[in-house]
């Protein structure tokens, strides 16, 4: 019998006072589970589909069925200037609750979770907005076959701990980070939901049955795709197993067939605040995404030619394992790909 989520306003209606910096106005609905999320899946990162796009890494989401899988994609923003603050499983009152992500002017606080790709748990390290245009750090991305002329090249650390992997802040083996006072101030800054793309991909993730954790074992056969939604074809990657030196943490794999079904569900009334993290439960994109109706549209984004910089032509690098400062390719594969 699956257990049907129970609103709990009174409860969140105390939260939302008690967290620092709470937007009442900007509220939505969270879920909140009493098992914790999988590890997070090793993969690459797919081809970026074209200019203007943006990395938003892949998350373990709650419905009817257990957690399942949102392939990591590439996604145009909202509008220039914003960037992806990815969202995150805290455990708040012996319970996950889930902050949805959102896109702002600054990447907020996202639990400490290593997502990769640029997501190293504090900030955004795979690119920037300058003057309108974004740039892309060649080390954290996969260009494929697109020419990108605004682009830079700096390190980005690479984690191959299992503690990498973990998907959640606090409880038995979470990550143990607290927000800064910067991730902090861009809470309080203006954020916008996910779009219509984001919105539909999820709705498609949950969907696909191949996605749950129950079936899949916490390897996904679509870990990331190139495109919102699109889960066949070129452009679609796939989990790989864990090499060497990674270890499972057991005390962080709480979802299995046995407890999936009889995890008890509420949800309730968070905050799209996500300054606090054990103690403040944030929007629940997922969720939201899941039930269009509990939100209001997002906002349209301009069209992908304002927010693409013209591509200088210049002679296509031949692919290999390694990046270098001279070529536009995907970052070496390691043991934890996903970072």
């Amino acid at each position: 019998m699956k257990l049907r989520p129970i609103l709990l306003l009174p409860f969140f209606a105390f939260l939302l006072l008690a967290a620092p910096g709470a937007n009442v106005a900007q509220a939505d609905i969270g879920i909140s589970v009493q098992i914790a999320p999988p590890m997070l899946p090793i993969y690459a990162q797919p081809p970026l589909p074209e200019l203007g796009y943006i990395w938003t890494p892949g998350y373990w989401a709650y419905g009817d069925s257990g957690y399942f899988w949102v392939p990591g994609t590439w996604v145009a923003p909202p509008q220039i200037g914003y960037l992806w603050t990815p969202g995150y499983w805290g455990w708040v009152n012996n319970a996950y609750f889930w902050n949805g992500g959102y896109w702002g002017p600054t990447v907020g606080f996202y639990g400490g979770v290593n997502y990769g790709f640029g997501y190293g748990g504090n900030g955004y390290q795979g690119g920037r907005w300058d003057n309108g245009t974004f740039a892309y750090n060649r080390a954290a991305n996969n260009f494929g076959s697109v020419h990108v002329a605004s682009v830079y090249n700096a390190p980005v650390s690479a984690h191959t701990s299992a503690s990498a992997r973990v998907s959640f802040n606090g409880g038995r083996g979470g990550v143990t980070a607290r927000p800064t006072a910067s991730e902090q101030a861009a809470a309080h800054e203006s954020h916008a939901p996910l779009t219509s793309e984001q919105t539909q991909h999820v709705t498609a993730a949950q969907s696909n049955h191949a996605l749950l954790a129950t079936q899949n074992h916490g390897k996904p056969p679509v870990a990331a795709t190139s495109r919102p939604g699109q889960f066949t074809g070129p452009g679609v990657v796939a989990a790989r197993p864990a090499s060497k030196g990674v270890i499972n943490n057991a005390a962080t794999q709480h979802s299995n067939a046995a407890t999936q079904h009889t995890a008890a569900v509420r949800t309730a009334q968070p905050a799209v605040n996500h300054a606090a993290v054990n103690h403040a439960a944030a929007p629940a994109q997922t969720h939201a995404a899941q039930h269009p109706a509990a939100r209001p549209a997002a906002a349209a984004h301009p069209q992908a030619a304002a927010l693409r910089p013209a591509a200088a032509p210049h002679p296509q690098p031949a692919a290999h394992a390694a990046p270098a400062a001279a070529h536009n390719e995907a970052p070496a594969a390691h043991d934890d790909e996903h970072h």
